[in-house]
């Protein structure tokens, strides 16, 4: 087996030794196959840019292009990252799978039935790992997008498949980060995060009340070809309990923990297929020195796959080594994060410089065992991130709990995704995989002093309900990508409340980097004095309008399942006096394992949502963006919709 030797610059070999021992030790790591990385420790004089460059341990082997002690490289396409794993084509490799299916904790954790290497995702080529490459356009800024959700597909898979989704399911960040923003004007500067402003009077659609909001554009003077993320220490995490055997289109659990039958002639692909398959996907987009470790739990934790490089593992054999995982058990999800932390017990405190440390954690997030209470989990991960360690969370499956995880990913670093297809899961690798595992911004808070207005409410961050009447908070910033000018996801809307007609505020900014370095903007702004129907651009004239719809939902969601839980009639919300009101945080869940409800639409909301609906379809025109018609699409089938 390998043995990696890890020196920094100032370890220095005995003066004591001879140089004939020298030399014996030299050729018995040479016929051993022992391979020595060896990295440097940067100063700001030898690499004053070391944002954009990384280290990558020089295996000393014949062919290899090494140029001694300190040698780093600075790569700026994934042409290149594929190039690199030619260069590690020559290495030994070792199959460090680390369940040992004869031990009577494992039994049952693996089968030889699925697939053997060689098959689906196996590594072509001989061994040399690909990378999946993208472009983006030369020249173009880089953008942000808060942590959190990163969509709301959770939502719109329970409504396709006729079930009532949790008002949790819509998220305004996740809806957000489903759309590309105008975030304002660009400034010339080259720093790594800078906001604009810019600002929308308009008429609630029901009521016709005056309402004021502002946008928080999130804007970068870096460009994206300069974006290099760093290496990756990264520890999946992986749902193998028995709710992960039930299919997309079924909830395993009902009514609080009972199991429900499935019928086999409707399961299609199961959640442990698509997660596995996941895990695969994601390794593809893994650099040849990124760490990769592997963590299954159902009612205990168990280490499949220490956290060791990529280029020293048999990638074939390891993929199929993921695909064989079968399901059983309950779900202990707190144990499965206690061991997954433990991997980076060696890591802990990194220089965020050259390396990210991460846990991706796959599941449906229905525990039943061990610390199943949101606050237990939310320790764990914000521990965690204190350690410079942050959380990715993956939901698999339509009865995937997005009211535990929307409160355990407002920590510091996190963000969660839903997944519902290997090929959607692909399509978010491909796109932002790199973007995913970077949090970029570190506690951002904005000040308004305002004698004229105060914050009423915030849309598009998870942090929203910390918001007062001055403060804005948003805990981590991801990098997102910029087309023509618009951002994913790049927009924070604040609702403003008018109290006295003075137009005039003054926005304060401070933020932290990855280094703790904070800075700070400050910026005088002055509110239009326009009537209504006013917009400063497309990118606030969207976020309003998608803010509106969100809301609609939310309140639709929670009086349609208090109205079912209590066996009465619906009394909407939602009203032509009181408007769109912002729905009030509720907790559907007594337990965290989500109980099924069959769609509904009551004839009091069908009505609100025809009438929504016409003016949806009149903003979508007037901003001209075509893919809001998804949720366009989403308002008909409601409407259409007939209650069983």
């Amino acid at each position: 087996m390998n043995k990696h030797l890890h020196l920094t610059q100032d370890r220095s070999i005995s003066q004591s030794l001879s140089g004939i021992l020298l030399i014996g030790v030299f050729i018995l790591l040479m016929s051993s196959t022992v391979f020595m990385g060896i990295e440097k420790e940067r100063t700001d004089s030898e690499n004053p840019n070391n944002e954009n460059y990384q280290y990558y341990p020089s295996p000393l082997i014949p062919g290899y292009p090494y140029s001694g002690p300190g040698t780093y490289h600075e790569y700026t396409s994934k042409e290149d990252i594929a190039r690199e794993w030619e260069n590690y084509s020559h290495v030994q490799t070792t199959d460090d799978w680390a369940l040992d299916t004869a031990r009577p904790e494992s039994e049952g954790l693996y089968t030889t039935t699925r697939l053997s290497s060689g098959g689906i995702g196996a590594t072509p080529n001989g061994g040399v790992y690909p990378y999946t490459s993208y472009s983006t356009n030369s020249g173009s800024k880089l953008g942000f997008s808060t942590g959190g959700a990163k969509d709301i597909n959770n939502f719109r898979e329970n409504i396709r498949n006729n079930y009532l989704p949790l008002p949790t399911d819509v998220t305004y960040e996740g809806l957000f980060y489903d759309y590309y923003f105008d975030t304002g004007m660009e400034e010339p500067t080259s720093e790594l995060f800078y906001p604009s402003y810019s600002c929308g009077i308009t008429r609630d659609p029901f009521s016709s009340e005056e309402e004021y909001y502002m946008s928080v554009g999130l804007k970068s003077g870096m460009r994206q070809e300069d974006f290099q993320r760093k290496d990756l220490n990264v520890v999946v995490v992986l749902d193998i309990s028995g709710s992960m055997g039930s299919s997309f289109s079924q909830y395993y659990y009902d009514q609080f923990g009972n199991n429900q039958a499935l019928n086999p002639d409707d399961m299609n692909k199961t959640k442990m297929e698509v997660a596995t398959e996941s895990v695969v996907t994601m390794l593809d987009h893994l650099y040849p020195t990124d760490r990769f470790g592997l963590v299954l739990f159902n009612n205990d934790g168990y280490l499949a796959r220490p956290l060791n490089y990529l280029y020293e593992t048999e990638l074939d054999t390891l993929k199929a080594h993921i695909l064989n995982i079968t399901d059983f058990g309950g779900t202990h999800m707190s144990a499965g994060m206690h061991l997954g932390t433990t991997l980076f017990e060696n890591y802990t405190g990194v220089d965020q410089s050259e390396y990210e440390n991460r846990i991706i954690f796959l599941t449906d997030a229905q525990p039943n065992i061990g610390v199943t209470n949101k606050d237990g989990l939310y320790g764990m991960v914000e521990r965690n991130a204190e350690n410079k360690t942050y959380t990715t969370f993956i939901g698999i499956g339509v009865d995937f709990n997005t009211e535990l995880t929307e409160h355990i990913t407002k920590v510091r670093g996190a963000n969660y995704y839903s997944v519902h297809s290997p090929d959607q899961f692909i399509e978010r690798m491909d796109e932002g995989f790199d973007y995913m595992v970077t949090p970029l911004i570190f506690g951002l808070n904005l000040v308004l002093t305002a004698p004229g207005y105060e914050i009423e409410v915030v849309y598009g961050s998870p942090e929203a309900d910390q918001a007062t009447g001055e403060i804005m908070r948003v805990n981590t910033l991801f990098p997102s990508r910029t087309v023509d000018g618009q951002t994913k996801g790049g927009l924070v809307l604040l609702k403003l409340s008018k109290t006295a007609p003075v137009s005039e505020m003054v926005l304060a900014v401070t933020y932290e980097n990855r280094q703790g370095i904070v800075s700070s903007h400050e910026k005088t702004f002055s509110m239009s004095d326009n009537s209504p129907e006013y917009f400063e651009n497309s990118g606030i004239r969207k976020g309003v309008l998608l803010s509106r719809y969100a809301d609609l939902l939310k309140n639709w969601l929670v009086d349609e399942r208090e109205a079912q839980k209590e066996d009465k009639d619906v009394i909407p919300s939602v009203t032509e006096d009181n408007g769109i009101v912002v729905p009030s945080p509720t907790h559907m869940l007594n337990e965290w394992e989500r109980q099924s409800m069959p769609l509904r639409v009551s004839e009091e909301y069908r009505s609100l949502f025809e009438d929504f609906a016409e003016y949806f379809q009149k903003e979508m025109e007037a901003i001209g963006d075509d893919t809001l018609s998804t949720e366009y699409d989403v308002l008909t089938y409601l409407i259409n919709y007939q209650s069983t």
